[in-house]
């Protein structure tokens, strides 16, 4: 095997082996939640199905993309390709909405009550069902492109104009007009959530300091570390947009280099380094879910004592 090859096979593995575990913790504790309490709250219904989105990306295409590269098993023909990358850009898609809706909910939790805000939190509660299936819809229309233009390598392809090399597939663009059209829809997809995303944290950020003023002028002997549920929820929901935004930002980086590049790579490099940063939030999210969500916490603790008695 090539050592590229190793290289790049041990880079998805990584990601699998810490992705696939890590974002089905997070989906038990919350299930093992649901069973004990009958209901979940609103954060953490958005945060589930943020999780679900992200085991999608991991398993949907690390998994596979590791056991191509060992050589173990390929799904990467025509119709794999299509329905890979498909799934991919779908739940990719979906997790950075995801992750804009729960910092904007977050936002509205830390609202005083009685506010506009506040009200407008409970018509969220209300119509949350209704926003999961419009991201579903608007996600799922947004990478029909994959399904368009992807094909597997295996037809003695030559090197065209307007292509996308992602190793085991093409990405085969038939004019220029159509991948700056498609590219620039994928690039806007990303950077408006993205915007979104920023602006509720700093909202977050902007009520947590405000908080931290007011709680040192009005406590002097108190004790109270941590500032409640919800300011510990903000905290979290703010390292997971940091995550999205430092790792999403260089795959779009990527991305955009890729769009200006007039023949297709002869290496699925750049591709490679897209898929592995975008892959690497939908890894590393359920750490951070793990490490301050002390529901999920708790839950795990409680089923890992359990397992070893």
């Amino acid at each position: 095997m090539p050592s590229e090859e190793l290289i790049r096979g041990m880079l998805y593995l990584s990601l699998t082996v810490v992705g696939v575990p890590g974002n089905i913790a997070v989906i038990l504790a919350f299930l093992l939640l649901l069973h004990q309490e009958n209901q979940l709250l609103p954060a953490d219904v958005i945060v589930l199905h943020l999780t679900c989105a992200n085991l999608l990306v991991v398993a949907v295409r690390c998994l596979l993309e590791t056991l191509a590269s060992f050589q173990l098993a390929n799904v990467f023909d025509d119709h794999g390709c299509k329905s890979v990358i498909f799934v991919h850009r779908t739940a990719r898609s979906l997790s950075i909405w995801l992750t804009f809706v729960l910092s904007a909910y977050q936002c509205l939790s830390i609202a005083p009550p009685g506010s506009r805000w506040a009200s407008m939190r409970l018509l969220v509660n209300k119509y949350l069902g209704v926003v999961f299936i419009f991201l579903w819809l608007l996600t799922t229309c947004m990478s029909l492109g994959a399904i368009l233009f992807s094909s597997g390598r295996q037809n003695n392809f030559t090197m065209i104009s307007y292509g996308i090399n992602v190793q085991f597939c093409y990405v085969n663009f038939p004019s220029k007009l159509s991948k700056e059209v498609y590219g620039a829809a994928q690039v806007g997809r990303d950077v408006v959530p993205m915007a979104l995303m920023a602006l509720a944290s700093l909202i977050i950020l902007v009520f947590l300091y405000k908080h931290s003023r007011q709680v040192k002028g009005l406590r002097s002997s108190s004790s109270g570390g941590g500032g409640g549920a919800e300011q510990r929820a903000a905290k979290a929901v703010v390292a997971l947009v940091t995550l999205y935004v430092v790792l999403y930002g260089v795959d779009n980086g990527l991305w955009v280099y890729t769009l200006t590049v007039r023949k297709t790579m002869t290496t699925s490099l750049i591709s490679d380094l897209r898929v592995f940063f975008s892959s690497l939030y939908a890894a590393l999210s359920p750490v951070v879910i793990i490490a301050s969500n002390r529901k999920v916490n708790s839950r795990l603790g409680v089923q890992c004592r359990r397992n070893k008695k």
